[in-house]
C-alpha cells in the first residue's frame, strides 16, 4: 500500500446522545431482554465471587449463600435488581458502567483463565452491553455497589441521554449491586408480578443462582406481627440436563418435561446429551406423543446460555427432519445474542446437528435392541419420525436399518431382514403390502392362503418410505415392494392360458378409458372370478403424478384382469350361448373386480347401480 503525504490516525468517535436512542430501540428485538441481561449481569456478579473463593482470593463466611431479588414498587415506578456477589469499586463502576461495550465479565474471564478450572466457566455476559438494556424501560438508572474488598460503596446515576454522577458519599449497603429502573411509560407493563413472573420464566428459569421475586408494597403492607411468608425462589438452579444421566429418574424425566413443555402426555422416551470437548454442551430431548398422525409435527427446541434462556425452535441446530423433537440444549460455545444467520454459517453448530442425528439414531437402536417389547408398542407413534427422518437423510437411515420395524396384517411386527428370512421359499425378495386392508381384503386373503405375510403400509409417508428402502439397500439385500394387487405371481396357479371370447367380453366392458390386459388363469378362490392388478411401476408413477397435478384422474389407465378358472361363474360364463347376457356379466364382473382394487369414480358408480339393477330384474 503506498505512503500518503500528510496521513494521520484517529479513532472512531461515539456520541452518547446519539448512541443512547439506537440502544432503546433497537439493541435487542424484545423488549422484556432487558431482565434476561440484568439477571445474567447480577449472576455473573456471584459467579465470579464463588471463583475468587475458589481460588482462595476470597474468604467467605460459613454458610454463605447467594441470591439475587427482583422487587417492584408500582406506586414509585421503579424495579430493582439485587444482587450480594463481587461488587465493585468507584473505579470499576467508572471502568464497567460507564463506557459502553467494555465487558467486566470478559476481563475477569480472562484474567483467571487457566487458575484451576477454565477461567471463564459459567460467566454470560462477553459484550458490556447487557446494562444499556435498562434504557429500554425506563429514563433513569441507579446502580449502588459495594466491593467485596471493602472498598467504600458507589451509587452512580445515569440518565437515558448518557449524562451520569458517582458518588461515594454516605452510601450504605452490603457488598454486591444494586440496579435501580425508574421505568418510563413504555416499559409500565414490568411493574407487574404477573408480567415479571412470566419473563424471568421464560428467561431464567434455570439460571444457577436462586432468583426472588417481591411486591414491594405488598411487603409494606404486611401487618404487624405477621409471620413473613417463606419466599420461593422463581427458578430451578439445578435443572435436569446438569446432571448425570445417571443420577436423574423416570419420574423426574417426565416432571422436567410437562413442566417445560406444558404437555401434560409422556413423552415416549428421552436422550440425555453430554458432549465434551471440542462440542461442549448439555441437554435433553424428548420423543413427544402425538395424538394422530397428522397432528402439527413440529417440536420445540430451547437453547440455553450457561443456563439462560436464549430462544426457542431453533431449528439451525435440529435437523429439519428432527423437528418435532422437543427439548433444551445449553451450549455455551454460542454467543448469548446468537443470531440466525450465525447460526446458518457456523460449523460448531454442524457438528452439534450430526451429533445429535447419531445420538437419536443410537438410542433407537438401543431401545430395539434392549427392550424389543417396548420398541414394538412404542413405533406406531415413533413410524412417523423414524420414516421422515430416513427419507431425508441416507446416514440416518444406514444407522437404523436394522431397527425399522414392518407391522404386519397379522398384526406381528418384523424387521426387514426377518420378513426377508421368513419370504425365502415363496416370495424371495419381495415384500408384499396393503395400504387398505378393508378395501384390499380379497386379495390379502389369497396371499395368507397361501401363507404369505402382507406388511400394512397405510401411513402418509409408508409408500415413499418403501421407495427408499428399496433404493438404499446394498446388491446383497435388494428387495422390492409390491402392493397385493400389483402382481399375482407368487400366488402360482399354472400357465396362463388364452381364450379370445372372454378376452372381447372384458375388453369391450374396460372401453376406451382403461387399457386391459385380460389373462386367464387358475388362481384357486373359487369366489373371486375376476382379480385386477395395476403394476406397481404404473401406479406409483400416477400417484406421484397426483402428488404434483391433484386434478390427475383417481383411476389407472392401464391394467390386467385375471380370469380365475378355477371360479364356477367364469366357466359358465365361457360357455353362455346369449352374447348380450355374457357381455352383462362381465360389465359387472369387471366392476366388482375394480371395487376390490380402488374406491369408485363417480362415472363407474352409476354404472355399477345401473348393471346391479338390470342383472336383478333379470333374476325376477
Amino acid at each position: 500500500m503506498p505512503q500518503e503525504n500528510n496521513a494521520r490516525k484517529g479513532g472512531i468517535s461515539v456520541e452518547t446522545e446519539h448512541l443512547f436512542p439506537i440502544i432503546k430501540k433497537w439493541l435487542y428485538s424484545e423488549k422484556e431482554i432487558f431482565l434476561r441481561e440484568l439477571v445474567s449481569n447480577a449472576v455473573d456478579a456471584v459467579t465470579k465471587l464463588k471463583r475468587l473463593s475458589s481460588l482462595g482470593e476470597y474468604d467467605a463466611p460459613d454458610g454463605e449463600t447467594y441470591r439475587i431479588d427482583v422487587s417492584f414498587d408500582k406506586t414509585a415506578k421503579t424495579l430493582s435488581i439485587s444482587d450480594n456477589g463481587i461488587g465493585m469499586t468507584e473505579d470499576e463502576l467508572d471502568r464497567y458502567i460507564c463506557r459502553v461495550a467494555l465487558s467486566g465479565a470478559l476481563e475477569f474471564a480472562e484474567k483467571y483463565e487457566g487458575k484451576g478450572d477454565e477461567g471463564g466457566n459459567g460467566i454470560i455476559g462477553h459484550f458490556g452491553l447487557g446494562f444499556y438494556s435498562a434504557f429500554m424501560v425506563s429514563d433513569e438508572v441507579e446502580v449502588i455497589t459495594r466491593s467485596y474488598t471493602g472498598a467504600p460503596a458507589a451509587r452512580l446515576v445515569c440518565s437515558e441521554d448518557g449524562e451520569y454522577t458517582v458518588c461515594t458519599d454516605g452510601i450504605e449497603r452490603g457488598r454486591g449491586t444494586t440496579v435501580v429502573l425508574h421505568v418510563n411509560a413504555d416499559g409500565e407493563e414490568f411493574l407487574s408480578e404477573w408480567k415479571l413472573r412470566e419473563v424471568l420464566k421464560k428467561y431464567c428459569a434455570f439460571m444457577p443462582v436462586e432468583i426472588y421475586l417481591t411486591d414491594e408494597e405488598k411487603a409494606d403492607e404486611k401487618k404487624e406481627g405477621e409471620e413473613p411468608k417463606e419466599q420461593k425462589p422463581e427458578n430451578d438452579i439445578h435443572p435436569l440436563w446438569q446432571k448425570s444421566a445417571a443420577d436423574c429418574t423416570e419420574e423426574e424425566y417426565k416432571e422436567f418435561y410437562q413442566k417445560v413443555f406444558s404437555d401434560y402426555r409422556e413423552p415416549l422416551f428421552h436422550l440425555h446429551l453430554n458432549a465434551d470437548y471440542p462440542l461442549n454442551f448439555k441437554g435433553i430431548l424428548f420423543f413427544p406423543k402425538l395424538r394422530e398422525n397428522y397432528e402439527n409435527l413440529e417440536g420445540k427446541i430451547k437453547l440455553y446460555y450457561n443456563q439462560v434462556f436464549v430462544a426457542d425452535n431453533i431449528k439451525e441446530v435440529i435437523p429439519e427432519y428432527l423437528l418435532m423433537l422437543r427439548g433444551v440444549l445449553d451450549c455455551p460455545e454460542l454467543p448469548l445474542n446468537v443470531s440466525r444467520s450465525y447460526l446458518q454459517n457456523s460449523a460448531y453448530v454442524s457438528k452439534v446437528s450430526t451429533y445429535i442425528v447419531k445420538k437419536v439414531a443410537d438410542k433407537l437402536n438401543s431401545i430395539f435392541k434392549d427392550e424389543r417389547e417396548k420398541y414394538e408398542k412404542l413405533w406406531d407413534d415413533l413410524r412417523t419420525f423414524v420414516e421422515y427422518a430416513c427419507i431425508s437423510d441416507p446416514k440416518f437411515l444406514e444407522r437404523v436399518r436394522p431397527s425399522i420395524l414392518l407391522p404386519l396384517e397379522s398384526g406381528k411386527k418384523v424387521t426387514l431382514s426377518e420378513y426377508l428370512d421368513g419370504a425365502k421359499e415363496k416370495n424371495a425378495g419381495t415384500i408384499y403390502y396393503t395400504t387398505d386392508p378393508e378395501l384390499q381384503a380379497q386379495y390379502i386373503e389369497m396371499y395368507r392362503s397361501r401363507g404369505i405375510e402382507i406388511a400394512v403400509l397405510s401411513g402418509p409417508l409408508d409408500v415413499r418410505f418403501a421407495e427408499t428402502l428399496e433404493q438404499s439397500a446394498k446388491d446383497e439385500e435388494k428387495i422390492k415392494f409390491l402392493r397385493v394387487d400389483a402382481d399375482l405371481s407368487a400366488l402360482g396357479g399354472g400357465e396362463e392360458e388364452e381364450n379370445e371370447k372372454l378376452a372381447a367380453y372384458f375388453t369391450e366392458a374396460a372401453g376406451d378409458g382403461l387399457k386391459l390386459t385380460v389373462k386367464c388363469r387358475r388362481l384357486g378362490e373359487e369366489d373371486a372370478p375376476a382379480v385386477l392388478t395395476v403394476s406397481e411401476e404404473s401406479r406409483r408413477m400416477e400417484d406421484m403424478m397426483r402428488m404434483y397435478m391433484p386434478d390427475t384422474p383417481a383411476s389407472p389407465k392401464e391394467a390386467t384382469l385375471a380370469l380365475n378358472l378355477a371360479s364356477p361363474l367364469i366357466g359358465k360364463l365361457a360357455g353362455e350361448g346369449d352374447e348380450k347376457r355374457a357381455k352383462e356379466i362381465a360389465s359387472y364382473l369387471l366392476m366388482l373386480a375394480i371395487l376390490s382394487n380402488r374406491k369408485f369414480t363417480a362415472e363407474e358408480m352409476k354404472r355399477f347401480q345401473k348393471d346391479s339393477v338390470s342383472l336383478l330384474n333379470d333374476l325376477l
